[in-house]
């Protein structure tokens, strides 16, 4: 029963994603993730209680799925190797950008933030990665590796968003100015 229950979740998430690539963010409502997803809307309901609930569980789940990918990336990574490291977090984030269905519009939180929320996307994920890169690196999260990987999401968010509105598939000239500027920026802290 459970596992029927998991399917069925990630049924509900699989057809969320589907449906904010084709139709966007406004469009996208309960009874048509339920309709594709071929659940009744309960089932929905039964996970989600509003569309903002949906999207927010499909970023975590984004977030996990990212996390997966970069620490099996860095598994066949030299452990001194920092710029390898940012390589591959931000070779995996462009790869899921332009396979991932729903990444593109929901990567790590909802296209449009609930006002006074307290939960930041980016936030969420330097955290992700100060821990993961600490861990590679052999070092422990301390609070300056914490800020400098804050800031360098940051950076590269709106750099990368930059990116894919003036190329859909991404400007590659940015997404290598991209690069440079963080790994510069990130050499003060990792060098």
């Amino acid at each position: 029963m459970q596992q029927r229950s998991a399917d069925r979740l990630a049924r509900i998430l699989d057809s969320c994603a589907g449906l904010l690539d084709e139709a966007g963010y406004e469009q996208l409502t309960t009874r048509a993730v339920a309709e594709r997803a071929e659940v009744p809307i309960g089932s929905v309901y039964r996970f989600f209680s509003n569309k903002r609930a949906l999207v927010d569980a499909l970023a975590l789940r984004n977030l996990d799925a990212y996390a997966d990918r970069i620490a099996a990336r860095l598994a066949d990574l030299p452990a001194t190797d920092w710029r390898a490291a940012i390589d591959a977090v931000l070779d995996e984030y462009l790869a899921m950008k332009r396979s991932v269905p729903g990444f593109a519009l929901v990567d790590f939180g909802p296209p449009f933030p609930a006002e006074g929320a307290s939960d930041d996307a980016n936030r969420r994920l330097a955290d992700r990665l100060a821990v993961l890169l600490a861990g590679h690196l052999g070092r422990r999260p301390d609070e300056g590796l914490s800020r400098a990987i804050l800031v360098s999401v940051e950076a590269a968010d709106a750099l990368l968003q930059l990116a894919f509105r003036t190329d859909p598939s991404g400007d590659a000239a940015i997404i290598t100015e991209t690069r440079t500027l963080v790994r510069s920026y990130l050499a003060q802290t990792l060098d």
